[in-house]
Order: C-alpha cells, then structure tokens, then sequence
C-alpha cells in the first residue's frame, strides 16, 4: 500500500459554503498561501462555474500557488468544465473536480436522467477535463446512499476514460465507519483498474461521523482524504483536516500512512480561517480548541508535569501551539510590520495597501502596548480599504448611565458622502445597531452578535461577528477594536457591505 495520504482541502470551497462563510478573492488568497506553507497537496480554491467573483478567486490562486495542486470543482457539464479549466490554467499544477450524482433518489428526482444517462454524462465529463488538464477526478455526488453495482459500473468507465482520482462522498454524512469502510473495501477490489487510481473520500459530519468515517476508509485503502480547517463546511461540516492528520500521525501503526503536512502551520492556518469566516473555534475542539492542550485536574497536571506522556500523546508545539509572544510595538517600523505580516501570509501588493494597513496598526499601537499576531490577522480581517465599500464608520460616541436610556450617535460615509445620526436603544450596543440601521434600511435579520477577547488582557482587541440574513443571502461582518462597541459597529457595517456586494454562489453540496 502507498504510504502516503493526500490531503485535499476543500476550506475555500465547500467551506465556504457554510451560511455566512463567504469570502473576498485576497481573503482566500491568505487562506491558500497558509495551505500552501502548510504543505497541503491539493487546494479547491472554489467552484469556478458558480459566479464571475468565483472564478477571479480561482485563477487568482492558481496564480499564486506553486506547490500544491490548485483544483476547481465542476458540475459534469461541458460549460462548467470549461470554466474550471480556463480558471485553473495558469496553476503550475492543476487538477478539475468533477461530479454528478449517482443515488436513485438524486438520480430521479434531482437529475430527472437514467443510470445510463448519468454513466454517459460522467465520460463525457471526464474527455472535456482532460483537454486542460491529466489530473482530473471524478465524485459520486451521494456515493454513501447510493448501489454499490452502479457505483462499480460508473467507476469503471470514467477510469477508462482517464479519471485519475476517484472520490467516493458521503453527502449527507449518512453512513457509519464500519459501512463506510466495506464499501471502500468493495470498490477497490471490484472495479477493474482500480490500482490505477487515486481512491479519495469527502465525509460530512451530520452524525459527527466525518473524521470516524475518513479514517475508517483509510484503514479500507483510500490514499486521499478531502477535508477542512476546522472542519467548516456545509450544514454540520467536513472532516477536520487537523484531526485527520494527527490521528495518522499519531497512529501510523493503526493507518499504515502518513502526510506530508507540515503540522506547525496547523494552529496559525486555525485561526486565520476562523478570523477570516467569523466562525469562533469552539474551547474542547481537538487539537486546535484552547483547552486542548490544558490540564485542569491535579492528578493530571502531576502527571504531566512528572512526564508529558502520562496524559499527551501529542506535544503542542508539533501542531503550532506557542506562547503568546510580542512581535510588534508602536516603534516597529514598515519593513518590520510588512515582514511580519508575510510570515503570517498575508502579502501586501501596493504601497497603498501598505500604507492603510500601517496606519491602521499605529493606531491599534496607541491603544495597546502588546502588539500580538493575532492582533495583526484581526487588523487585516478589519481591512477598511476593501474596494466597493458602501458604509464606512467615520466616528461614533455612545452613552450609557445607570438609569438612563444608552444612547449613540455614529457618522458614517455612503458611498463618499458624509451623514449624522442619533439613535437610543436597550444597550450602547443596541443603539449603534439602530443608529446603523436609520441610515441603511438594510431590511436585514440579525441571526448572530458573537464578541470574542484576540488576546488576554483588559487592553485586548475585542472581535465581533455580526451574522445578517436577507432575501436567503446569510453574510457574517467581522470587526476588532479595543473598544467594543465601535467593534460591534464595524461588524455590522462589513456585513453590510458584504450584502450589498450581492454576489451570486451556487452550492453543490459535494
């Protein structure tokens, strides 16, 4: 058996299709450069077909990117293929994804085709992959309900049609690790030329099964697994990339393989993602929640303390757990702050650029003295200078007394020009809001307010996301000051920009 296992990540596409999740074009492009440092093999950068903003995302990457493959997702039809194609071409190593469904029920209902039909499409899908690229996989959307004979029978045709990757999905995150498993198993031993292939899974975790189901399917033969930082993606989510690879790592003797993951970029591309798509990393998540590495109970702080391996069987510095550590101060200088910023992944492209995000940073130095990483991924993700910005917070001023109505009153620039507003409400946070909303008329429902301390201490900056929904668009707003409140008014303002971006996705659910 190949012992290495292909990491295939699929943060910036099905992640991205978390409600709210959406993300800019240098948004992904950060995410992509910490994937590619992280030494992941294959990056989905999108779905190229689903929108013009996709496609620019995807070739922007495929632009980028030197060493790891840069994948987009197509539908089994030959205009998204060629989207994909054209979106890729500029990869030093690209790959096409594409897929059709293969369970009876998505068969007839959904596809309104014939098995026959569906075989027919995926081959001809496969022949317009191959004019851009010989790297080309092939998904069964619904492999986990679907028959095992037909899913032998479609495999084998788009083998011999040059598939070099076969991706067998569990979309809806139906099956459990022992089913999961045996069909693997059966598929490799059944379809001819399966040696000739890459066998690859998607799990989804609606029975919080992905990463048990992933791993399961290793053991059974499968050489790449598709997954997300975090474990972000659509409804519950993907596998987690982060407990995939430290679960083989950890247990080679259990799964015979092993990555090629540089997992001290683990923690760093964690938290970028999460300052990113506002989706707040949970304490007791594995190895990247914070308490993952904390010992509370006595007996086993003595333990570690006596020898780590009494209650660790990782250490956290393997994974990119480190000390908070001051890396920047109100005299750091511009070489320094745009050297920093490119270890952290962030690569700045214009002077202009680089003069906003100083300013922004001095500023941030005024207010506190300890300037720490995540400080600078918060300033960044709070990036004012984003082009098409609609409403951008002037100044504010807020009153709250004991016994008082709280009250605010923001200035705000639309669209370059300036207006004044007042507003009362049950909170300071409250009247911001609808101060906000006076001048907007957003029409728009907030699902989420969430407020989250970057770093310790009483001076640290505090990050708000803000979660809208309007018209079936879920966007969530991210802002980070040291003051919370106007914090909160930055969130609310970016997702509103994000709304009134009103860009169009489409969401295979893969």
């Amino acid at each position: 058996m190949n012992d290495q296992l292909i990491i295939f990540d699929t943060t910036l596409r099905d992640g991205e299709q978390s409600p709210g999740a959406s993300m800019t074009r240098d948004e992904k492009l950060r995410i992509a450069r910490q994937l590619e440092r992280m030494r992941v093999n294959v990056i989905e950068a999108g779905f190229a077909a689903a929108s013009n903003g996709d496609f620019e995302a995807v070739k922007a990457v495929a632009e980028a990117i030197k060493d790891s493959t840069v994948c987009s997702l197509a539908r089994a039809n030959e205009a998204d293929i060629r989207r994909a194609g054209e979106a890729v071409r500029p990869a030093a190593s690209s790959r096409i994804h594409t897929f059709i469904a293969t369970s009876p029920i998505h068969m007839e209902k959904k596809l309104r085709m014939s098995p026959d039909e569906v075989v027919a499409q995926a081959v001809r899908a496969i022949g317009w992959a191959r004019q851009y690229t010989d790297d080309v996989e092939f998904s069964a959307e619904d492999a986990g309900r679907s028959e095992i004979d037909f899913l032998c029978r479609i495999f084998e045709e788009v083998i011999k049609a040059g598939a070099t990757t076969i991706n067998v999905p569990d979309t809806v995150g139906y099956n459990v690790p022992e089913q999961f498993a045996a069909t693997i198993r059966t598929l490799i031993e059944r379809v001819p030329n399966s040696d000739k292939v890459v066998w690859s899974v998607h799990c989804h975790n609606d029975l919080g099964l992905a990463v048990a189901n992933s791993l399961a399917a290793v053991r059974a033969g499968a050489r790449q697994v598709e997954c997300t930082i975090n474990g972000l993606g659509e409804r519950a989510g993907n596998a987690s990339l982060e407990e995939i690879v430290m679960a083989v790592r950890t247990r080679r003797d259990v799964y015979q393989c092993d990555t090629r993951i540089d997992t001290t970029h683990i923690v760093p591309a964690s938290k970028l993602v999460s300052g990113i798509t506002g989706f707040a990393v949970q304490p007791n998540k594995a190895i990247v929640g914070a308490n993952a590495f904390a010992h509370e109970s006595g007996i086993h702080q003595d333990g570690v303390l006596k020898h780590r391996e009494t209650y660790e069987i990782m250490r956290a510095e393997d994974v990119g757990w480190t000390a908070n550590k001051l890396v920047m101060g109100k005299h750091s200088g511009r070489n320094a702050f745009r050297s920093r910023l490119q270890e952290l992944g962030v690569v700045i492209e214009s002077e202009e650029q680089l003069n906003s995000a100083f300013a922004r940073f001095k500023a941030l130095a005024d207010k506190k003295h300890e300037i720490f990483d995540e400080d600078l991924q918060a300033l960044m993700n709070d990036d004012s200078s984003e082009p098409k910005e609609h409403y951008r917070l002037l100044s504010s001023s807020f009153h709250s007394e004991t016994g008082e109505l709280p009250c605010a009153r923001v200035t705000l620039a639309v669209d370059g020009r300036e207006q004044n507003v007042e507003s009362s409400g049950s909170g300071p946070v409250d009247a911001a809001f609808k101060a906000i909303e006076s001048i907007a008329d957003s029409r728009a429902e907030l699902l989420l307010y969430s407020v989250n301390a970057i770093t310790t201490g009483t001076d640290a900056q505090g990050e708000v996301t803000v979660r809208l929904a309007r018209d079936g668009k879920v966007v969530n707003g991210q802002g980070a000051d040291t003051d919370i409140i106007v914090a909160s008014a930055k969130a609310y303002l970016n997702a509103l920009n994000k709304l009134e971006a009103g860009t169009e996705k489409l969401n295979p659910q893969v």
